[in-house]
């Protein structure tokens, strides 16, 4: 059988080998993203047992990962923007952002964590959720200035994610998880508000029954 067009075959060769390179690097997104939100979420764990330090090698494992991938896949957009790898930027930063939240350092912004805008402000949504437990931990052990505390940090972060008004494909899906941590945040709000007011309501009583006592 007589072949017109040569050509086609070296053509086909050229392309199943550029295929072959974008496939090796899905793979490695892939496997490696999944590898950095666990460790992610090893860190989370390690934090709300206050084990900052295993919390802080986790996170520069996950860092190390993530900052080659990024490398790795700069001559590869079409697997970069993939929902895989923003979801480990999100986790990742999620994991940095309650770091800092809970010892009371700054919260990094996006540049300095390497990650995307849209999966950072994902992150702050559920590192701020995240805080609900360590405030109900501060309230089982009696601090209430610190649970005060930790209600403020999200009330902050709540403040800056209600003010980003974007369509979903831009944001990631930001205003879902929004809606997600507004409710996380009035349940802890009335957790805490009842907490202090039964304190209050404790401490009138010791101190009504403390004078009664003392009337002759």
């Amino acid at each position: 059988m007589h072949r017109t067009h040569p050509e086609l075959a070296p053509i086909g060769r050229e392309i199943i080998a550029r295929f072959e390179t974008v496939n090796a690097s899905r793979d490695r997104a892939l496997n490696e993203g999944r590898q950095i939100i666990r460790l992610a979420a090893n860190t989370i764990r390690a934090i709300h047992r206050n084990e900052l330090e295993e919390a802080a090698d986790r996170l520069a494992e996950a860092e190390s990962m993530l900052r080659e991938l990024v490398a790795h896949l700069e001559p590869f957009p079409e697997i970069y923007w993939q929902g895989y790898v923003q979801d480990a930027m999100k986790e990742y930063g999620e994991a940095r952002i309650v770091l800092a939240m809970v010892i009371g350092a700054p919260i990094p912004p996006p540049s300095d964590l390497g990650i995307e805008d849209a999966p950072w402000l994902n992150a702050l949504a559920e590192a701020a959720s995240e805080l609900r437990r360590e405030l109900l931990d501060a309230l089982r052990l009696g601090a209430t200035d610190r649970a005060e505390s930790l209600l403020a940090v999200m009330d902050d972060a709540y403040d800056l994610l209600v003010t980003v008004d974007f369509p979903d494909g831009i944001t990631g899906g930001l205003r879902r998880t929004t809606d997600q941590f507004r409710a996380v945040l009035e349940r802890t709000r009335n957790d805490l508000t009842l907490t202090m007011t039964q304190d209050r309501l404790e401490r009138a009583l010791r101190q009504a029954e403390a004078t009664f006592t003392r009337v002759p």
